[in-house]
Parts: C-alpha cells; structure tokens; sequence
C-alpha cells in the first residue's frame, strides 16, 4: 500500500453536509488516489476504439477530438434509440433521494456527487438540455446544461467511482437501474477515447490471449502443474487434469486471476481436487482449456458490443470440443452477463444441452436458457445429495463469514447455495448483519474495473461499509475469514482487509470444499491448502515422524 495512502483514522473522517455551492457551480476536482490511469494507446488501438493516444486526467489538455462534442451527442441520441430502458431511466427519476445513502461511494468518501441520483443527474443535465423541450427552453432552471469541457471531466471521474453493483436499484421506488446508466456514460466517453487503463489492457489482453492477464497458453497449463504438485504434496494424491479436450462431458472456465493471484490460486486448487474426485469415483470427465481462460468479462465495464464479443468466445471453444454443457467457476461479472445479456447478445447456445448433473440427476432449471452452471449450485448440489465424503473438522481453525458478491447475488440471486456449501464443509459460520448480505450486500469497493493500485483511496473508502460489517462479527464472534464466490473480490478484498480489519483473511468457497474433501487414496493431512497446520492434526504428523524413525532404526538393526 502506497505511503501517500491515508492512515485510517484520518480516512474514517468522512464529513457527509452538502457544499454550500449548488452542485453545478460545485467543479469537479480530480485528485490522485481516487482514479485510475489513463488507458495505454496501445491497448485502445487493439481493441479497436477511437482515440488512442498518451494522456493524463491531471493535464488540462486531453487530446480529444475537434468534435468531441458533437460525437457525444450523436453517441446519446443513439442509445436513447437503441435502449429503451436507457430513456425510461432518464425521464422518471423524481430525484427522491432513495438511494443516496445506499451507495458504499457516497457512505465512504461523502461526496454528494457520488449519490446514485447525482451521479445519474450528471448524464441527465445534458440529456434536458440536448433532447427536452422543457431543457432547451428553461435551461438550469430546468436541471439542464450543456456539455462542455468540465462537464465531460466530471461524467468520466465519477463514471469510474461506480461499481455497477446496482445497490442503489433495490431502493429506488421507480426500479431505475443506476448501474445501466453508468454503463451508458462510459460507452460514450469511451467513443472518444476516454477510458482507464484497467479496463483496456485487460481487455486487449482477452482479444489476444483470451484472458485478462495475457497469459500464454503454456503459462497457463504450467501453473496448473504447479497446483497439481503442491496439492500431491498436502494430500498425497497425485491429481490429473484434462486441457483443451473434445468430447469431455463438460467445459470448464473460471477467472484467470483464480490461476495466477493469491488468494484465488487456492480456489483453483480447490477446483482441481474436487474435478479429479468426480473422474475417480463418477466417471465425470471435466476439462479447462487455454483458448477459453477467462470467465471475467471487462468487456461489460466497456460497451454492449465489446461484452458480446467476450462472452462469445467461451461458446464458441464449447462448441469446438463438443461438450455437452459448461461449468463456470467463481467470479462475478460472467455470471451478471451469462444470467442478463446472454439471450439477447450472443442468442441461445442450442448446440449445447440442457445442463443434468450425470452424478445426480438433477436439472439445473436455471441454465435451461444460457447452458451454463453456477459451481456453487453444482457443489451444493452434490454435498445434498450425499456424493462428497467430507470432514468439516478440517476448517475448525476458521470462523467464516460470508460475502455476498454483487453480481451474482443481486445479479443471479445467488444466495443460499454458498451458505449451505460452506455449512456443511466448515464448524463455525457467522452471517453479518441482515442489511449487509444477500440482495443488500455491499460491494468489495473494486468492482466493474476499479481494482487498480492507483485509485487505492478509492477502493478503501469504498469498500468501508463491507469492512465495516467484517469487523462487527469478528469483534463479536472471533470471525477470522471473509468467504467469496467472486475473483475480483478475492483480489480487492485482502487489502481491503488488512488496512481495516487486518486480523481476518479471504478465500473462495472451493478452498475449503477441498480442505475438507477426503481425496480417495490421500494421506492424513495436518495442514491446509496454504499450508497452515489444522488444529489437532499435529499429533498426526509427529506419530508419523516417530513411525518413520523406528523403521530407520529398525532397517539399521
């Protein structure tokens, strides 16, 4: 964490009055700590957006287009066009204030401008100016004003303050989705070339490799060995894998930062051991492959189109090895366009069948459309029915609590399958408080492209009410684990936590499924996937090394 990051108890001063200035004669004032770079040319050109050059939001010149102004506009009258929600959302907002406090940004930083309703009124001042009559005529006195240079700087610095994890949405009494419109103003800063660099280069990155990170094929097949020796060498069992294989039963595609980033390497341990147990004891042939190697989908942070091209690909590889249906790991923005924009992007995938779990029988109902299931409704599924041998006493050294992630809470109503997976495969589970978790979660603080390093304020900040949450139950039930089913949690999370609640750490719900998943033929283990000892086993591991010292003595004799 960098030094010039605020110290918590100067960050914990959060003053929420109003300036004494109107909201528009309030100027917009960028500061470090609370954006994100400017994205790289080269990842802008890739991708195929206008506009790529080298700038800065801290320069007052910005290298936009002769007629940026006119490009915008076009832009909004498109998609005013094209998304009917999109002139819904502008019109029947009344500005009630119902979201206002819902936002963690607002609750976190205390700028008005982070309001769901003002931040939607950014866009919607010049939406009254250029397309109402009432906005053309009465201007301000209307809420109108027209776009210029510091209204642009305003929409792109607080279009990247929001999650889109649609919080705000559960309590609008309209049913305005804030996060829609927030998509809508990053769509048209992106048509001239105003995006961050987060978002681009992951997303080039996805053209190129396949994944966010711009992992080659062998890199990626590699770091699965590399599980596949640490799990042999806790378990005893020497785990196989298949990769890129035609005629598997299923498809399996997760984040890639579960492949290469802690803690999310020992959820895709997790997946590894629990895919290899089916194979050995059901026959159920699962495979990964290097073409598809992400989940997540910065396309969604981006434009429509960009999303669609994206989520495609993951068909596309299901279509060309022939499975049946595809599994899909823990992550949140897949599961947001899988369940929401599937039909309508990419139209339903009819060469693949209706997900049945060939274990148990059972149909996954709400796959019929999009052909692809939830591990944490897959896991459930099999712990129900009794198809996992499991020994919760190997995660007594952990009390859990667990987060909502927003997309696929609010997103897919992902909600009890996680809570009854970790019930069974751990002793000591704690809910926060009701208004914090399931359909009211709050956001990691990093969601929709916002886990960079340089905005760390920002995510800090952001990220306080669910840290606020985490501290309550670990200060009342000796919590010492926040559980997730998302990557970007399991990336945002950790220093979310170490800077406010330093004594509890995050791991993904299949880590402690495979914690506490007997392998067929494993050794007793006295630690963990991460290598800590269990509680209790120690006595295991020392009988073991006093075992092994009297067949050397007895061998010598």
């Amino acid at each position: 964490m960098s030094d010039e990051t605020p110290r918590p108890e100067e960050l914990i001063q959060i003053d929420h009055r109003p300036p004494r200035t109107n909201w528009m004669e309030t100027p917009v004032n960028i500061r470090k700590g609370m954006y994100c770079y400017a994205s790289n040319p080269k990842s802008v050109e890739y991708v195929g957006l206008p506009n790529p050059r080298e700038w800065s939001p801290m320069d007052e010149d910005w290298k936009l287009p002769e007629n940026w102004q006119q490009i915008i506009h076009e832009g909004f009258k498109e998609r005013l066009e094209k998304f009917r929600s999109f002139k819904v959302f502008m019109d029947i907002c009344v500005r009630c204030g119902a979201c206002a406090d819902k936002c963690q940004y607002f609750i976190g930083t205390g700028d008005p401008k982070n309001m769901p309703v003002l931040r939607a009124e950014l866009l919607r001042s010049v939406y009254r100016n250029d397309f109402t009559r009432m906005g053309k005529i009465l201007g301000k006195v209307n809420g109108a004003r027209p776009m210029n240079i510091d209204v642009l700087k305003e929409w792109w610095y607080y279009m990247f303050q929001c999650s889109e994890c649609r919080r705000c949405s559960l309590f609008c009494p309209y049913g305005i989705d804030t996060a829609e419109i927030t998509i809508m103003g990053r769509e048209l800063l992106n048509l001239i070339g105003l995006n961050i660099d987060w978002i681009a280069t992951p997303v080039a990155n996805c053209y190129r490799t396949g994944n966010h990170l711009g992992i080659q094929p062998h890199a990626y097949k590699d770091m699965l060995d590399f599980f596949v020796e640490d799990i042999e060498e806790i378990t005893g069992v020497p785990v196989e894998y298949d990769m890129n294989k035609k005629g598997a039963d299923v498809l399996f595609i997760t984040p890639s930062g579960d492949v290469f980033a802690d803690p999310g390497t020992y959820t895709a341990m997790g997946y590894l051991m629990l895919f290899h147990y089916l194979k050995e004891k059901y026959g159920f042939d699962i495979t990964w492959s290097t073409y598809a190697s992400e989940g997540g989908n910065f396309g969604f942070f981006t434009s429509h189109e960009t999303m669609k091209r994206l989520n495609a690909k993951m068909y596309a590889e299901a279509k060309r090895l022939g499975v049946k249906w595809i599994l899909g790991g823990e992550c949140g923005h897949m599961w947001r366009v899988i369940n929401q924009y599937m039909d309508t992007m990419n139209g339903p995938p009819d060469f693949l069948e209706e997900p049945v779990s060939p274990i148990t029988g059972t149909r996954f109902e709400n796959s019929k459309s999009n052909r692809m299931v939830h591990i944490a409704e897959f896991t459930a599924d099999l712990i129900k029915h009794g198809k996992l041998e499991l020994d919760p006493s190997r995660n007594d050294h952990l009390k859990v609590t667990f987060h909502d992630s927003c997309n696929p809470a609010r997103g897919m109503g992902i909600l009890e399958e996680p809570r009854y997976v970790i019930n069974n495969v751990c002793n000591h589970f704690y809910e926060m408080p009701a208004n914090t978790i399931r359909e009211n979660t709050f956001c990691c603080g990093s969601g929709a492209g916002l886990n960079a390093g340089e905005n760390m304020e920002l995510r800090l900040t952001g990220g306080l009410p669910r840290a606020n949450a985490v501290k309550y139950v670990h200060e009342k039930h000796g919590v010492n684990m926040l559980a997730c089913i998302c990557a970007i949690d399991r990336a945002a999370l950790p220093p979310l936590m170490e800077y406010w609640v330093p004594e509890v750490d995050v791991t993904g719900l299949h880590e402690m499924v495979a914690n506490a998943l007997i392998m067929p033929g494993e050794n007793e283990r006295s630690t963990d996937l991460r290598g800590e000892e269990i509680p209790g086993r120690e006595v295991v591991e020392e009988a073991q090394e006093e075992s092994d010292v009297e067949s050397e003595e007895q061998a010598d004799e």
